[in-house]
């Protein structure tokens, strides 16, 4: 039976396995917050599918999930995250409310209530907000297995791998020659 027809008839939607639909209301996720070391970078989020029940260490989609989404705010004068790039994951942007700026490869454009726009795997983009109110976004992302991030400005990389692979480099502070 279809998910339409049960909810006409009454009934209620479940996967199929049987277990009731996953269900929060994103008021009641505690909001999480960052700031690099001197305060250039800075933001919050709440973690939608996290709360939901996504575990990203997992290599099991079901547990993993095939995409991860968050509301990220973005204070007054700030960005995120430095300038960047991912080798295979998506994002998507929906502006829920505010005002900025999504930086790309062609430069900066304006961003602002209802806007939508998607960065595809290495495109470099990086949204800031230069208004005097908090930018609120959902970001939706795919989640791929084997990403890493390339950083142009300091011509950084990145790279993840599952734990069970070897990688060796020097380590690097993420905010090294962003800030």
């Amino acid at each position: 039976m279809h998910r339409l027809e049960l909810e006409e008839k009454g009934g209620a939607f479940t996967s199929g396995n049987d277990e009731s639909m996953r269900k929060i209301n994103t008021n009641d996720i505690a909001e999480f917050s960052w700031c690099s070391p001197k305060r250039k970078f800075c933001g919050a989020g709440k973690e939608i599918s996290e709360s939901l029940g996504r575990n990203p260490r997992s290599t099991d989609l079901r547990e993993r999930h095939p995409f991860d989404v968050e509301i990220l705010r973005i204070p007054p004068g700030k960005s995120p995250y430095p300038y960047h790039s991912h080798s295979a994951q998506w994002e998507f942007y929906y502006v829920i409310s505010g005002k900025g700026l999504a930086r790309h490869e062609g430069g900066t454009v304006t961003i602002e209530t209802g806007d939508a726009f998607l960065f595809e795997p290495g495109q470099p983009h990086q949204l800031l907000n230069d208004s005097t109110e908090d930018l609120i976004l959902y970001v939706v992302a795919d989640n791929p297995f084997g990403e890493s991030n390339y950083f142009p400005d300091s011509q950084k990389w990145i790279v993840r791998s599952p734990e069970r692979q070897a990688i060796r480099s020097d380590p690097v502070d993420y905010y090294e020659g962003e800030e």
